[in-house]
């Protein structure tokens, strides 16, 4: 994870708009994707790692988390994409064992697309 990413983690530890372990869960998502060859920076990772970190963030405060009205055209587009929402479902299933909540279809979904947007980065490069 480059440094702008974990600087992105820091700020939400620091501000306190998320628990250690949403933080931590959140990273060791990030490490995880990192070590499969992707390539995890601020520019590739950045909305996924916010989305990800608010919403676990909202659901262990107990806050309601709406469906949205491009609920469906979010599915439809996944469709193209059935990896993305497989590991989305993966990482929510781990996010209720880890953390208690399980996250709605919705986020699911949203970071789905997230993570389809990531994978389609060229794979990293080892450093020199």
């Amino acid at each position: 994870m480059d440094e702008q990413l974990a600087l992105r983690l820091r700020l939400f530890r620091e501000g306190g708009q998320a628990t250690p372990d949403v933080i931590d869960f959140v990273a060791a998502e990030l490490t995880a994707l990192e070590a499969e060859g992707n390539t995890v920076t601020e520019a590739t990772a950045g909305m996924l790692t916010s989305h990800l970190t608010m919403a676990l963030g909202r659901l262990l405060r107990g806050e309601p988390i709406e469906e949205f009205s491009t609920d469906d055209q979010v599915a439809a587009e996944l469709t193209g994409h059935p990896e993305a929402l497989a590991r989305a479902r993966a990482i929510s299933a781990r996010a209720e064992r880890e953390l208690g909540p399980a996250l709605p279809e919705s986020e699911v979904n949203f970071l789905g697309l997230h993570l389809a947007v990531l994978t389609r980065q060229p794979p990293a490069r080892p450093a020199p």
